[in-house]
């Protein structure tokens, strides 16, 4: 099935089979496709937190608004946090960038007020999510993009204080009855010529 395919049958998830588990190796691929993902000057401001132990899922789940019941449902719960930090953060570019990336950064850094370079980071790793979306179908899973989560609770749960959790990801299997099925609802979006400008 070519990308175009893969798009086309992705729907977002309402509802998951609980009893039916993600092979592990679909797990580790997804892991290493986040970590593979793009940022403007490659600087990754980003930590991906990949939670399938169902105690720590609920409680994430009990802070998470509407989306409650998806993330208890779905085998795997995928946490998108920002550096939030920006003197911690500074230590992880100069241990794990290249000069020259370095560099580059403390310049964008110097020249820039602080509330500023945060939202250049969130843009970041909002890249990071479409990257996960479809690296889920890719990979045979549905999923759920949730910003419908209570960040600083996410934050004290997992024990973070340089990253900001910013939204989740819910994969698995969608349920079988799930109304939001693409044969059941099908995918609904704005006319091509009325998003797409060719010049």
């Amino acid at each position: 099935m070519n990308i175009l395919e893969l798009i086309q049958k992705r729907y977002t998830a309402k509802h998951y089979q609980s009893d039916k588990a993600i092979p592990q190796d679909k797990i580790e691929d997804l892991k290493e496709i986040l970590r593979l993902t793009p940022s403007s000057i490659n600087i990754q401001p980003w930590k991906f937190t990949f939670v399938q132990n169902p105690e720590m899922k609920a409680k994430l789940a009990s802070v998470s608004m509407h989306n409650t019941e998806k993330i208890n449902q779905a085998h795997l719960l995928v946490i998108f946090s920002v550096a939030d930090d920006l003197d911690a953060f500074q230590k992880v570019v100069d241990a794990e960038l290249p000069a020259a990336r370095r560099d580059w950064y403390n310049k964008i850094k110097a020249s820039t007020p602080e509330a500023d370079l945060k939202t250049w980071f969130a843009k970041q790793v909002y890249i990071a999510l479409g990257v996960g979306l479809t690296a889920s179908i890719a990979l045979g899973l549905d999923s759920t993009a949730m910003e419908g989560i209570e960040s600083d609770k996410y934050s004290d749960i997992l024990g973070m204080s340089d990253y900001k959790p910013l939204f989740a990801m819910a994969v698995g299997y969608g349920a079988e009855d799930d109304f939001n099925r693409i044969e059941v609802t099908p995918k609904s979006r704005r006319a091509l010529e009325s998003v797409i400008d060719s010049i």
